[in-house]
């Protein structure tokens, strides 16, 4: 199935539960889309589909700058995964279809 399309998001992070919207495109192998929440708009990059997971990559600037490195299983019209939170370990995630 389709990564294409508006997902809402939450991320649960050590500063606790983070709601956001994803819009995702795919063209072949390649992902690309924004991620939008409490600290704006963030343009997604590196973004790979490799059948039913996805892995991309987002620089935030607030709280803290660093890179959030994602990796997700989409299934129907849910999906779920890991981000690599930096120096603060990791957190899940998941997204349901909007």
């Amino acid at each position: 199935m389709s990564a294409d399309g508006t997902w809402n998001t939450t991320m649960n992070t050590p500063m606790g539960a983070q709601n956001g919207t994803m819009t995702l495109s795919t063209e072949g192998g390649t992902l690309t889309g924004t991620l939008s929440g409490p600290q704006g708009e963030i343009e997604l990059t590196d973004g790979t589909v490799d059948g039913d997971t996805l892995t991309w990559k987002a620089d935030i600037t607030s709280p803290m700058a660093m890179t959030l490195e994602f990796t997700a299983t989409v299934d129907g019209d849910s999906m779920s995964g890991n981000v690599k939170l930096g120096a603060f370990g990791d957190a899940t995630f998941s997204g349901t279809r909007a």
